[in-house]
This record gives C-alpha cells, structure tokens and sequence, in this order.
C-alpha cells in the first residue's frame, strides 16, 4: 500500500474487513481530500464489485454505467435494467456468485451522483441493504462521495428506510501538517517546514493540489504554473469544485464569496445584508451544506450565545483563490514569485498562518502539555476596549488557567515591542474585565520560530513553535 498518513482508517479498514458481522461503511469528506484513493489503494484494486456514478448524468446513463461494472465483475451477462430495484436485484445475485473468499468488499464511489432526481435510486438501495445486505456477515458495503451534504441529509439523517442504517462513518480531514511533510517526502518533494507551512496556506492540506506540485520547482514557481500561468490545473478549480458539490451552487458561492472578504467571519445577519439573500430554511439549509462539507465553521465567541455564531471561511484553497486568483485581469503569470515580499502578501500570510494554527489545536494543547486537560476552545472581542481588542485564539482549560493565544507568522523569532507589548497588558486588561474571569490568564505565543527573549519576553508565560505543530 503506498498510503501516507490515515494511520487511524487503515486500522479502522483492517477491523471492518475481520469483522464477522455486516457493514455500511460511509466514507466521507471534501472534495480531493483522497477519499477514493484511500480505499481503492487500501484494497489493491481487488473488490468484489466498483463501480462509480457520473457526474452530471440521467439515471439512463447512470443505469447503463452501473452494468457495465456488473458485467464486468460478473460470471455472466447482465441486460441493462430500467430502474434500480432490478439493478440492485442483479448486484445481489452477482456477490451470491462471487468466487471472492472472505469479505465480500462492495465499492460504490460518488454515490451522490447516482441519485438523480426522481431516480428511486435510495429507494433501490433500501431494498438491497435492508432486505439482504444487512443479513450477509460477510458483506462490506462501502459508499462514498464528495457530496457531503447529501450523504449526511440522505444516509445518516434519513428518516425513512435507511434510518439508523449505516453501522460505519469514516470523515476524510486534509492532511495535518505532519502528514503534508510526509506526503511531500514521498513524491520526491524537498521543502522546509516553513515552506510546508506555506504551502499549507494555499492548499490547505489536499492531496490532489500538493500531488501537482513539481518537484524541481520551488514551491513559489509551483504557485504560479498551478493557480495564474494560462490553463494551470487550478484557475477553475474554484468554480469546479462548487459546481461539482452542489445542483444549485450559486447561493453557496455568494456565501463563500462575501466571507472571503471579511477574515474574521459574519454573523447571520451580515451575511444576508451582504449577500442580498433572504433569512429563511432555504439559507439555514445551505450554510449547513457549506459547514457539512468543511468550507466554513461556525463559532462562538467567549461567553457568546448561539444567535451570536460567527461564519467564518477555513478552506484555504478557497481563501487564496478570492484573495489572489479572483481577478484575473489583473494579475500576471508570474504574480507569486514578483510579489513574495510585499506588504499585501505580508498580511495575508500572517492571516493565514492563524487559520493554520486553528487546524493544529490538537497539536499546540499537546505542547503546552495540557492534552489531558478538559479544555473548550473560542475566539474573543472586546465590545468596548479602545483601541479594540480580540483574541482569535482562547483555550479555557478546566484547570484554572485561559491561555491567550497570539499567533504571528515570521522569517525569523518574533520580537515583541514596547508598543506591542502595551497592547497585550490592555488586551488582558480588557479580557479580565469584560468576562469576569476569576482563572489565571497565560498570555501565550505560537510562532514560526519562537520569540526573541529580549525585555518584554517576561510577560509571555509558554510558547509554542512551528515545528510543535508538526507533531
């Protein structure tokens, strides 16, 4: 198997394939996170039947797709049914013949696009679940798709036939940054941490997008061959990837789009005044299809209630593409690697070095050592310091003590001034007072590469660093 990282579901695999007992396993997650590569190089290729829908295909080309898997798998020749009842008829009887020893491994990929409109394609799968499947201990059903909305309203929150039907869940995340470091040595790739990092900025931890990174060009030349050269693999990867998600993908897209200029994410209301759509189900629907399929996160900030939540966009592919890649007009093929170090890039990259570390907090409780520590995690703004006040980052651990957490990006250790250094006594200042906190606050620092203990260091209680987030 050439898998890197997955150590958990290559275990979990393991287990569903000794299990003496029937399985629905749903393998979800976003789209290019390496879901079907996972199991089709967990299995080497060897399943007792695969097959894939296509996208954006009527059920009569769905069908004939489906039997022409059949037939392949098969020891005899199935005729292309009109309906899914007597395509899954055939699928049961083919694994009934099935020389396979052992589990029977059932492969069904982008099952989403399988059920088109008024297919009856859920229904078909009821009926073959419910009606046999569920009574075969050596049958593993695997079903798997990009459409994460679809799989959790249709599979894990159906209320008909298939409530309570799928016995496994596997949720596919973007590589750490470990696994990045990993994924990246694997193919050959030579970067530094700090590059890795950067990388992660853009990329976000998706296999397929670090996967077209050549390695003889350094990362900024990947930049700019991949996301602003003329036909690079993904200057329409941002249209794709919505339109490949959704049916109706505009209304996901002025969302994503509005959030993608405010940082620190809108609550409900701004996103209705800044999208112009109406505050009903349909918009509660679809920033739950975006929070479901890992594009945004809602949150709360410190002492917050939940008509507060904030939306925010994490999908940093998504992130660059309506920082830099946008406005096409304007922008060469060489933009990357002419404007490293200007000061619009300088902001962004400290920016997006915060969302890195929100993807990591596993990692810096582990090197503040409080990974044994019940703690809950939040943001927090000041609603009257002047100047303002926030922290992006509060760990309140049930120990007593609120780490404020600064996160900074920077080539080199990070010094903090006299005048920043006034601004943290006020930002803890404005902290105590507005919560009302009896808990001991550690001001707390996570950079590339530490702090420079010059005179204000002393205030800082622990630091975290860009290798601790490798862990």
């Amino acid at each position: 198997m050439k898998i890197v990282g997955r150590k958990k579901e290559v275990l979990d695999l393991r287990d569903y394939v000794a299990a003496d007992q029937p399985d629905f396993l749903v393998v979800y997650g976003r789209r290019r996170v390496g879901k079907t590569y996972l199991i089709r190089e967990f299995f080497d290729d060897k399943f007792c039947f695969y097959t894939t829908g296509l996208a954006q295909a009527d059920k009569t080309e769905q069908l004939k797709e489906f039997n022409s898997a059949l037939n392949r798998y098969g020891t005899k020749k199935y005729d292309i049914a009109s309906d899914w009842f007597t395509t899954f008829h055939q699928l049961r009887d083919l694994i009934e013949t099935s020389p396979t020893d052992g589990k029977k491994v059932v492969f069904l990929d982008e099952m989403p696009w399988m059920d088109t409109h008024r297919s009856g394609f859920l229904s078909g799968l009821e009926s073959f679940w419910n009606g046999w499947g569920s009574g075969r201990s050596d049958l593993l059903l695997i079903a798997c798709g990009s459409a994460t909305s679809w799989i959790t309203n249709k599979l894990f929150r159906n209320l008909g036939g298939l409530y309570n039907r799928v016995t496994k869940r596997m949720h596919l995340a973007p590589f750490t940054l470990s696994e990045c470091e990993e994924f990246y040595k694997s193919n050959g790739v030579v970067y530094s941490r700090q590059q890795i990092v950067e990388s992660y900025m853009i990329f976000g931890g998706i296999p397929y997008y670090m996967n077209q990174v050549e390695r003889h060009l350094s990362l900024s030349q990947n930049v700019d061959r991949l996301c602003f050269k003329t036909g690079g693999q993904l200057t329409d990867e941002y249209d794709t990837l919505y339109s490949s998600l959704y049916e109706y993908p505009e209304k996901h897209m002025r969302i994503v789009n509005a959030l993608g200029d405010k940082a620190m994410g809108l609550t409900r209301s701004e996103i209705i005044d800044a999208t112009g759509l109406t505050n009903s189900g349909a918009l509660t629907k679809t920033l739950t299809e975006l929070e479901d399929c890992g594009f945004i996160r809602k949150y709360y900030g410190y002492g917050k209630k939940s008509r507060d939540a904030v939306y925010q966009l994490i999908d940093f592919f998504s992130l660059f593409y309506l920082k830099y890649m946008r406005d096409k007009n304007h922008i060469d093929e060489d933009f990357w690697v002419t404007n490293l170090q200007s000061g619009q890039m300088n902001a962004w990259s400290g920016y997006a070095f915060e969302q890195v570390c929100l993807c990591h907090i596993h990692q810096i409780k582990k090197a503040l050592g409080i990974s044994g520590i019940s703690s809950s995690v939040y943001s927090w703004r000041s609603k009257v310091a002047n100047p303002g006040a926030q922290v992006d980052l509060v760990i309140d651990r049930r120990d007593g003590v609120i780490n404020l957490c600064e996160m900074k990006y920077s080539n080199k250790e990070y010094t903090i001034t006299k005048k920043y250094d006034g601004e943290l006594r006020n930002k803890q200042s404005a902290f105590y007072s507005e919560t009302k906190t009896r808990k001991t606050l550690h001001n707390t620092f996570v950079t590339t590469y530490g702090l420079n203990h010059n005179e204000y260091w002393g205030s800082i209680q622990s630091e975290v660093t860009m290798d601790d987030l490798f862990e």
